[in-house]
């Protein structure tokens, strides 16, 4: 019989499948994942599709798939939605189909454990710790070494000596599941009459089925997650997996422990932090549909679920949710991409929602529910704007007089008080008072920040990091060097001066370290054992802390001047989250906004407490200008080793794109971070209207567009998030 013929999709940069010979006797279909050789390695691969009439003479020309791993097949659903984002990004398929295949246990199977059990007579030479080892173990079941040790208090050399006596003997024991199944209904939840409608359409949805998109619209502490959490419930009810998706691994902390409160025990979880084993093993439990639910960050959204029934994107309107290298994707977005792709339905969550779900909700392409009240009677903190232009502080002070007032009398009243500045570091510029000259990145056009706790001078862009120099590096003038502005460790030193009695907590990812270490302080801070605390957008979303009833804004300004076209959507998010921090539980919380700006339509609809005022400005504003969701946006990125490689061959770009009345082609222009890690970059962005296929239209312009040659590179970021 002539052999077989298969194509096989390999997780490199490439976007074509390869053809293989199938070997008698190995039975493979689509989904199954094999390794192939592909030129001097084997690697690893999924079967894509059959090959129904090879060309004569091809089976010769091939070769053979090596194996067939003991992995459950990627489903048709997840085929097509690599194929799918691929298309849409402009990505390889081979480079997106990585992200499945990343942690896949390519053993096939955990690795075994040891147990040990009864299996001879008592020992000659008895000992109070030998007999309670035999006492743990007289029910007959086997246990670890390490569990036995535990539990009867001894070390593994006890155990291992009856062991070698023959009292016990070694077996091979399967691994522990990497999750508990949850129970639905473990504990019922006391909702209002607000909350109690919106679960039960949750709950409705889920029953039913098919694609559907919901915008869950809750303000802070309005209790979004246990009303979708009745979705979950449903779908463990009908045996069926749920994926969450988180923006920061730093918001899974307080998660997990609601998580286990309403069922019973903790979901599995999916995160750059776990180890490549643990990893490996949620995976294969995914797959096996050993996993019911799993909270995870953006690139969860690839693993093989084997009968995915929901997905619930929290915080949607984050954009930690884009992928800003590689393979470049929006993951609300492809959540709902996927939902539509496997028909089962996709709840979006946020206090803020983005501009796209609110008019996909307000044009009624997503259903839209509404949560306008704290739960318990708890009332949204009043906001008030200091205006900065008529305070005269003291040089080297940014916190104004009203604000620290603010948190004295936090303090008298033992409450908590939260000083917001989402800038990292103790300042964000060095200069030499007597010439003048900035400490700049060498490889990146940026400034150093002075990080004192680590005694180093970093760029944010690139990770260059440096000891400060005690001489000005142009005019060699000694101990000239000044800091410029406030990070939030130079914020400590001021709270420290001003709250002396006060235990003061700095939360921002450079000091934090591990994912443990910031879950534990979240606790700290959720126990009362810090009074102020100082943070990044680390603390804005998410956290829960019931102490805390005032929120200080020390710059609201910062997020407004950068030029990015959704600058105004991301500064009111961002403030209105970190202010719904305060006064969550009992008590009214205060949220103070230092800006030099309080007549800006931010400031003035979060002092009014106005969201609709603003959403329906910017939403014409977008309108007006056909900015997404109105219009569509691709972002083009050149960089080279010099700036006239990369503008000479932006310039051959933009005179090879395809004419068409649909698409608006801006610049080239030097990007606004021109230099990143050396490399000298140019912005091109093409603009086209809402329902054109800009994807295709960018397809066609890279295959006719010469190939980059030499240190050239272009990447293409549909639907940008940055524009730096």
């Amino acid at each position: 019989m002539t052999p077989r013929v298969v194509d096989v999709l390999v997780p490199v940069a490439l976007d074509q499948a390869y053809s293989y010979r199938v070997p008698d006797g190995l039975d493979v279909g689509e989904g199954d994942v094999v390794t192939v050789p592909l030129g001097s390695r084997e690697r690893l691969g999924v079967v894509w599709s059959h090959h129904s009439d090879p060309a004569p003479g091809l089976h010769n020309r091939l070769k053979d798939i090596a194996e067939k791993l003991d992995l459950p097949a990627l489903k048709p659903e997840l085929r097509r939605f690599v194929d799918w984002v691929a298309s849409y990004t402009l990505a390889s398929r081979g480079m997106v189909l990585r992200m499945v295949l990343r942690m896949a246990p390519h053993a096939g199977r955990d690795r075994e454990r040891l147990a040990v059990r009864l299996a001879g007579p008592p020992p000659e030479r008895m000992t109070a710790a030998r007999k309670r080892v035999l006492a743990i173990l007289a029910d007959g079941l086997s246990r670890t070494k390490a569990e036995i040790a535990r539990e009867a208090g001894v070390s593994l050399g006890v155990i291992d000596g009856l062991v070698d006596e023959g009292t016990l003997e070694t077996i091979a024991a399967p691994p522990e599941p990497i999750v508990q199944f949850p129970d639905p209904d473990f504990r019922q939840a006391n909702f209002s009459l607000g909350q109690l409608a919106a679960a039960d359409a949750l709950r409705m949805t889920a029953r039913q089925g098919g694609f559907t998109v919901t915008l869950l619209d809750g303000v802070t502490g309005s209790g979004k997650t246990e009303v979708y959490f009745e979705a979950v419930a449903e779908v463990i009810r009908r045996g069926r997996q749920t994926l969450i998706l988180m923006p920061e691994i730093a918001l899974t902390a307080q998660f997990l422990d609601r998580f286990a409160a309403r069922f019973g025990t903790r979901p599995a979880e999916w995160h750059s932090q776990l180890g490549a084993r643990t990893r490996a093993r949620v995976w294969k439990a995914v797959a096996a549909k050993e996993a019911a639910v799993v909270v995870g960050a953006r690139s969860a959204l690839f693993l093989p679920y084997a009968d995915l029934g929901l997905i619930v994107v929290d915080e949607e309107h984050d954009t930690a949710y884009k992928q800003e290298e590689g393979a470049r994707y929006n993951a609300r977005d492809m959540a709902v991409v996927r939902g539509r792709i496997a028909e089962i339905p996709v709840v979006l969550a946020s206090a803020t929602p983005s501009i796209e779900s609110e008019v996909n909700a307000r044009r009624g392409r997503y259903r839209h529910l509404h949560l306008p009240e704290r739960f318990g009677g708890a009332r949204l903190p009043a906001i008030e704007a200091i205006d900065m232009r008529n305070e005269k502080l003291p040089r080297g002070r940014f916190i104004s007089s009203r604000l620290a007032d603010a948190v004295h009398q936090a303090l008298a009243h033992k409450e908590q008080a939260l000083l917001f500045l989402n800038r990292r570091g103790y300042a964000p510029l060095t200069l030499c008072r007597a010439c003048g000259f900035r400490l700049q990145c060498p490889h990146c056009d940026a400034w150093l920040v002075d990080h004192r706790f680590r005694k180093q001078l970093a760029c944010h862009y690139c990770g260059f990091a440096m000891p400060p120099p005690r001489e000005c590096p142009r005019c060699s003038a000694v101990d000239s060097l000044v800091a410029i502005g406030p990070g939030v460790e130079r914020l400590e030193h001021e709270a420290a001066a001003l709250f002396p009695q006060a235990r003061i907590l700095v939360l921002s990812s450079d000091l934090v370290g591990s994912v443990d270490r910031l879950r534990a302080e979240l606790d700290d801070v959720a126990e009362g054992r810090f009074d102020v605390i100082i943070g990044t957008q680390l603390v804005a979303k998410g956290h829960h802390f019931p102490r805390l009833k005032m929120v200080g804004v020390v710059d609201a300004d910062l997020g407004l001047g950068n030029g990015d076209p959704r600058a105004a959507e991301r500064t009111f998010q961002l403030l209105h989250q970190v202010v719904g921090r305060a006064g969550r539980e009992e008590g009214k919380g205060l949220g103070f906004l230092q800006t030099h700006q309080p007549d800006h339509p931010v400031m003035r609809a979060l002092v009014s407490g106005d969201r609709e005022a603003f959403y329906k400005s910017e939403i014409e504003q977008r309108e007006r200008a056909h900015y997404p969701p109105f219009g569509r946006l691709a972002a083009l990125i050149v960089s080279a080793d010099t700036r006239p490689d990369a503008e000479a061959y932006s310039r051959v770009l933009v005179g090879h794109a395809p004419r068409d009345a649909n698409v608006r082609i801006l610049g080239p222009a030097e990007a606004p971070i021109a230099v990143v890690r050396g490399r000298h970059r140019y912005r091109l962005l093409a603009k086209s209207p809402r329902n054109f296929d800009l994807s295709g239209y960018l397809r066609q312009w890279r295959a006719h567009a010469p190939k980059p040659r030499g240190n050239v590179q272009l990447e293409i970021d549909v639907d940008p998030v940055s524009f730096l």
